[in-house]
């Protein structure tokens, strides 16, 4: 069991890193300013389950063998950057009328909750973010390893859903504010694309280092 010192300290760290944008946040923001607060925040807690997948994995130690793999970590990687290429894609080639409202329908939440959490199972950042940052905080003469890691991986998680939580609701508020602005609802979709589009360009092209 990590001391109360180190949970404060890991608590610290996680904040100023999850405070930063990334991939996972820039996705929530799109979603917020495109389809407004509801959607953001249920594409936060996609993202937070996603998040899950990889505290199993560094658990069982799963993030270390693909981490050790040039072609998991390739495949992982382009499938992830194909996902949100062709969530960009689709949104750039949607042809919604400019004044309908895009208040998410139950079966589109559920298909948002399910993409947050695909964009971030499949964004091999998160699992190098767990295999270089969470161990750090993990001493095995404190007790097992793996119990230390799911907690901690749940704090992560916790502050993680309050941070993108936050995010989700500034994001939805100047989405329904710029959707007054009829310029902004003719570009909308375009931006959203183009931010989808972005993230799976950056996410092709990041390199394997550990970071």
């Amino acid at each position: 069991m990590p001391t109360p010192t180190t949970l404060a300290l890991f608590a610290v760290a996680a904040w100023t890193l999850l405070i930063i944008p990334g991939p996972a946040v820039l996705y929530i923001v799109a979603r917020g300013i495109n389809q407004g607060r509801r959607a953001a925040l249920v594409s936060a807690l996609g993202v937070q389950v996603g998040a899950l997948f990889h505290v199993a994995a560094a658990t069982v130690g799963v993030s270390a063998i693909l981490l050790s793999s040039a072609v998991a970590f390739t495949l992982v990687k382009y499938a992830g950057a194909a996902y949100l290429i062709y969530l960009g894609a689709r949104t750039l080639l949607s042809r919604q009328d400019a004044h309908q409202t895009l208040d998410a329908a139950p079966r589109a939440l559920k298909r948002v909750f399910a993409q947050g959490v695909v964009v971030n199972l499949l964004n091999p950042k998160t699992a190098l973010f767990f295999f270089a940052f969470l161990p750090q905080f993990v001493d095995p003469d404190r007790g097992g390893v793996a119990g230390q890691t799911l907690l901690l991986g749940g704090l992560f998680i916790a502050i993680a859903t309050c941070s993108d939580g936050l995010y989700a609701l500034l994001a939805g508020t100047a989405g329904g504010w710029l959707k007054r602005n009829t310029g902004f609802l003719r570009a909308q979709r375009y931006v959203a694309g183009g931010i989808y589009i972005a993230l799976g360009l950056t996410t092709a092209l990041a390199g394997s280092e550990k970071k």
